[in-house]
């Protein structure tokens, strides 16, 4: 732990201010993912064994039976579903809002993580630029006794926030891409729930079942 806050500090001296900046989104950033894990987890993101055996159960008829099922489930589109056993054919515009309100707080935070991966690279690009400037300035300053290793050097150092803005960045990207793609499965998870419910003809069977049952987040 030790040897890697040295690294880290070492960094942060031959970067300059442009690192530190970037470490430090790099910590909030890797908070927002950590948070943002726990809260898929929590919310039962892509686990509705018992949701799906709900809607199963409803579409066949066997109301009771979708009933019961029902209250074991800890999904959180569990409260969607159950508004969707009391609603008309009609309804679907609602329950289908009422799903977007719980999507939208499972996405809080989505856009800091855009921000984060679009940003980065110019981040590190714009400190680039500016150890560039610095080490040309350096030439000047030496005037007719140029050393060769004094750009090297300079430009090396220049580059380092370039590498940390990526190094940033691109794992961001992935991991906003994964999040996403979640909430994809989660749209069309919800949407067939709602449309099995309000329509119900008794097909709801193992293509519906594959759908639900995504990759688990543990």
């Amino acid at each position: 732990m030790n040897a890697i806050l040295e690294s880290l500090r070492q960094i942060a001296a031959l970067g300059g201010p442009v690192v530190v900046i970037l470490l430090f989104i790099s910590v909030v950033t890797l908070a927002a993912i950590l948070y943002k894990l726990w809260q898929f987890s929590v919310a039962g993101v892509g686990r509705h064994k018992a949701l799906q055996a709900s809607v199963a159960a409803w579409d066949r008829g066997d109301r009771s039976g979708a009933v019961a099922a029902l209250k074991t489930s800890k999904s959180y589109l569990a409260p969607v579903v159950e508004m969707a056993f009391a609603a008309r054919p009609g309804d679907t515009k609602r329950l289908e809002a009422e799903a977007e309100v719980r999507f939208a707080r499972l996405e809080g935070g989505f856009r800091l993580l855009d921000s984060v991966a679009q940003l980065a690279p110019l981040l590190g690009l714009f400190g680039t630029v500016l150890g560039m400037i610095e080490a040309f300035q350096s030439l000047q300053d030496a005037g007719s006794q140029v050393d060769p290793s004094l750009l090297a050097g300079g430009i090396w150092v220049a580059l380092l926030t370039t590498a940390v803005g990526l190094a940033v960045a691109m794992p961001t990207a992935m991991v906003l891409s994964w999040f996403e793609s979640r909430m994809d499965a989660e749209r069309v998870t919800a949407e067939r729930a709602i449309a099995s419910i309000l329509h119900p003809q008794g097909r709801w069977g193992d293509a519906a079942q594959d759908a639900i049952e995504e990759p688990s987040l543990a």
